[in-house]
């Protein structure tokens, strides 16, 4: 290796974001995450990502749901490149964060405290003024209960996330569903009582519908029904960006319209050829599209972290 050569790979190494992991209180211990800082993090703006629904992990992953393509990693990794740091995170009760509570009995403002306990640990460890809070998928809703209060945020970055009532989104899923639509006279007075938060003994229910309605998380449904997201971000005094891709099968631009119309400060972003973990897919071809689910070498879609990155540094 030459001179040149050297001094190139030297100035590559010491350019690496620096990677370290973190904890913040949990209510029965701690809740672990890793903190992605640039090389030189003087100064450089804190992102938390929050994770989305079900078993998701810090990086982005759900092996129950077959996902792999680390969508948070890679966008951490991005931001690091922009000069923003970020943590990432595991939920309360799974995986690094296991001992921190259950991961059942749990609710959308149990989420949201954590958040916010994240957000004064990640102040205290980065010297940070402030933490954007960037909620993916249902961590979209986890931050505007969290923005609810502006104590210790920037602002808030909502990426794939819904806009309307879960109940009603729900009801829509499940009639468009082959496998479900024959099965929604049992799930439409299931879905009607836990709105009114009531329980449901769901003893011969349909097996494909129990992971839905099962006992172990009717609270955290009941906590997922009862709000209107819409309702929330309009109360929210925090700059938002609101950032949607136009091939997601989850989540869809009537979402992000709805918030983006209930906030009219916020900045709406839509992406065209983006799915819901954030790579680029050139076609309408659903199989095409959820196969990049599982493919963690697909880098993000053009447009994802750079669009992040100019929203926070240019706030």
């Amino acid at each position: 290796m030459g001179p040149l050569s050297a001094f190139l790979a030297a100035a590559s190494m010491a350019a690496a974001p620096i990677s370290a992991e973190v904890e913040a209180p949990g209510p029965s211990g701690p809740l672990r995450g890793t903190l992605l800082s640039p090389a030189d993090a003087r100064g450089a703006p804190v992102v938390l990502i929050i994770p989305g629904s079900g078993a998701t992990d810090r990086n982005g992953n759900s092996g129950p749901n077959g996902v792999s393509a680390a969508p948070y990693r890679l966008l951490a990794e991005a931001l690091a490149a922009r000069g923003i740091a970020t943590i990432r995170v595991d939920k309360r009760g799974m995986l690094g964060s296991a001992g921190a509570g259950s991961a059942n009995a749990v609710t959308i403002a149990d989420y949201a405290a954590d958040m916010r306990q994240w957000a004064r640990a990640a102040r205290a460890r980065t010297g940070a003024r402030c933490v954007w809070l960037l909620g993916h998928s249902e961590g979209g809703l986890v931050a505007l209960v969290a923005g609810q209060n502006p104590q210790d945020l920037c602002g808030l970055i909502l990426v794939s996330a819904g806009g309307r009532p879960i109940g009603m989104v729900l009801r829509e899923q499940l009639r468009a569903s082959p496998t479900f639509a024959p099965l929604f006279g049992q799930a439409e007075p299931v879905i009607t009582a836990l709105e009114a938060g009531r329980h449901v003994d769901v003893a011969g229910m349909d097996p494909q519908l129990l992971p839905l309605f099962a006992p172990p998380i009717q609270d955290l449904m009941i906590s997922l029904l009862s709000y209107d997201p819409a309702r929330l971000i309009a109360a929210v005094r925090l700059p938002v960006l609101i950032m949607q891709g136009q091939r997601d099968l989850h989540v869809n631009e009537t979402d992000a319209r709805r918030l983006a119309e209930a906030n009219p400060g916020a900045r709406l972003v839509l992406l065209p050829g983006v799915n819901h973990v954030l790579k680029a897919v050139a076609t309408d071809d659903r199989a095409a599209n959820a196969a990049t689910y599982s493919n963690p070498s697909l880098p993000l879609a053009p447009g994802v972290a750079d669009g992040i990155a100019d929203f926070v540094l240019g706030a």
